[in-house]
């Protein structure tokens, strides 16, 4: 990693911890930091707080108390789900601290060139399919994944070389706190209405997503999913090289064409070879394909590493087929669009969704169309009377209400019959009664095995 020495004898705040905050606070005590961790779980419950406390890290755990800035800090690590209008944040910026990420971090010390992928829906899944087709027939070097895949990013850069290329997921709340972070090929998968409860606005929303080509140049490259005018109108204000895919339009980069993939002309693969089924694959392999090739990949590797790809857990991953039924876990979908998605690739004929989970205050007109000709649908957590509703417009006539996502799986199994699918696809956070969409997937796939004991 680059020898970096601002923040030698410095003292940084690290506020909240899990694995970015506990990446960022190890990295900063290493780099010589005076650190400070304050997380609001108190000390008794917090394995991280007491391992970085034994390693002379300053922890103050249990709450988060106006007067620790106090202490003249020069800088802020923010946890990227703690929103800006948390009171110490507010006052960090009153007191003008520089307040960022941890991927700024990363950035700073990273040796290679970075990658970033950012968007509303299929983030993860381009992530994955980039580092796959980066490391195919690779011989030198590695495509290292990181960021919000689950892999924080500032650990991660310790390792990489200047042969090595790192991949990072980019989330709106992780960009907001970037200032000289720098990729030299940014990824922009789609952007629809979403976190407004952290954003506030859309407009607030699509600009922390812009963030991510603030620094990037000429000599740099910008993915851009060209279905979306937002991003088109957007294009023209960046410095970096446009490189645009679509899955309804030839463009000057990546296409859908007859059923086939393209760059610029030449033929990469045919779109029924991909290993993920799915409208909305398309465009995450295409991304990827437009990544690989601005890379030098050749492309009987692409076509390679796009066909043994069979998806990431919790986007539609197949769990079992019991008696006759096929179950999906499709856990990441927290957002109607991605529920509307995963949906585009069944028949709803022989469909039960399971659906439902935190409240933001939206509704699901969006998913009428895609809710049409349901078998049944199971709603459940905070939002199960909306989608119930939704449901009903749509002509839906079994309409079943249940707890959360595992007492969803019985009853969805009573309604089906075999030859069914069944298909958890949630289509809002999982916060109400899960502490992330993982769990969420992992409980109802054990709900899944419980039903062949």
């Amino acid at each position: 990693m680059k020898q970096v020495e601002r923040y030698k004898n410095e003292k940084v705040l690290v506020l909240g911890l899990a694995k970015s905050g506990m990446s960022a606070a190890k990295l900063l005590h290493r780099l010589g930091a005076l650190v400070t961790v304050n997380d609001g779980k108190p000390f008794a419950e917090n394995p991280e707080a007491q391992d970085l406390l034994a390693m002379g890290i300053k922890v103050v755990t249990g709450s988060h108390p106006i007067e620790l800035l106090d202490e003249d800090f020069a800088l802020m690590v923010k946890n990227p789900g703690i929103p800006y209008d948390n009171p110490l944040v507010q006052k960090a910026e009153e007191l003008q601290i520089p307040i960022i990420t941890e991927v700024e971090l990363a950035y700073q010390i990273a040796e290679c060139p970075i990658i970033g992928i950012t968007g509303t829906n299929g983030k993860t899944t381009t992530t994955t399919m980039i580092g796959l087709v980066l490391n195919q027939d690779r011989q030198q070097g590695k495509a290292y994944l990181a960021g919000n895949i689950g892999y924080p990013a500032s650990e991660v850069a310790q390792k990489v070389t200047k042969d090595d290329e790192l991949v990072m997921e980019l989330s709106s709340f992780q960009l907001l706190g970037t200032q000289e972070f720098h990729p030299h090929i940014a990824v922009i998968t789609n952007i629809y209405e979403a976190h407004l409860d952290y954003h506030k606005t859309r407009e607030n929303y699509i600009a922390a997503k812009w963030e991510i080509q603030q620094n990037m140049t000429a000599a740099d490259f910008l993915v851009m999913n060209w279905k979306d005018a937002e991003w088109r109108a957007l294009s023209e204000q960046t410095k970096a090289q446009v490189v645009p895919f679509s899955s309804i339009e030839k463009v000057d980069g990546a296409y859908l064409a007859d059923g086939n993939l393209y760059f610029k002309e030449e033929l990469i693969m045919a779109a029924a070879d991909l290993g993920v089924p799915g409208s909305h694959n398309i465009e995450n392999a295409l991304a990827a394909i437009a990544v690989a090739k601005i890379q030098g990949v050749a492309t009987e590797a692409i076509k390679q590493a796009l066909q043994t790809f069979h998806g990431v857990p919790h986007r539609t991953q197949y769990v079992d087929t019991i008696n006759g039924r096929k179950f999906y876990n499709d856990s990441k979908a927290t957002n109607a669009l991605a529920t509307e998605m995963a949906l585009s690739g069944f028949d709803n004929a022989k469909l039960i969704l399971l659906a439902g989970g935190l409240d933001r205050g939206n509704g699901f007109d969006e998913l009428l169309p895609a809710f049409k000709g349901l078998k049944a649908i199971v709603v459940f957590g905070e939002t199960q009377a909306k989608l119930a509703e939704t449901a009903k417009r749509a002509g839906v006539e079994k309409i079943i209400f249940t707890e959360n996502a595992e007492t969803a799986v019985p009853l969805a199994y009573e309604l089906s019959e075999a030859g069914d699918s069944i298909l958890l696809s949630p289509a809002n956070a999982s916060w109400d009664q899960y502490k992330n969409f993982e769990i969420r997937g992992d409980k109802f796939m054990q709900a899944v095995k419980n039903l062949e004991k």
